[in-house]
């Protein structure tokens, strides 16, 4: 399983509290709107920065995991028409696309207690 990392900046203009909104609440239901994507998204996560005191300010302001069973997966997903007409342009609505960050891990859960 391939898990594609994508840290985000807001667009100018757009408050903290807008761009989360807008991010959980309309790009992410859009994003699962695409036909495919119960064949080809296997997890799908978006993330947010909290402030707190004594730790860095945070660079990026969202973070979203998408899960894929293998390259082809995510290649046929986002060249899907679907994704191209629908969902692609809703992106520089609310993120700067010349100013992400992205990475590809095989992600390897050491330990998970978060339903104990």
């Amino acid at each position: 399983m391939l898990k594609f990392t994508f840290l985000i900046r807001k667009v100018e203009g757009m408050t903290n509290e807008e761009f989360v909104s807008y991010h959980r609440n309309h790009h992410a239901p859009l994003f699962m709107s695409h036909p495919e994507a119960g064949k080809y998204v296997k997890k799908y996560v978006v993330s947010h920065p909290v402030a707190i005191a004594g730790f860095p300010a945070p660079e990026y302001d969202g973070i979203t995991d998408i899960y894929f069973s293998s390259l082809e997966d995510f290649n046929t997903f986002f060249a899907n028409e679907y994704y191209k007409k629908n969902i692609q342009p809703d992106e520089p609505k609310f993120f700067k696309s010349g100013e992400i960050m992205m990475l590809v891990t095989d992600e390897k859960v050491v330990v998970d207690n978060i339903g104990s």
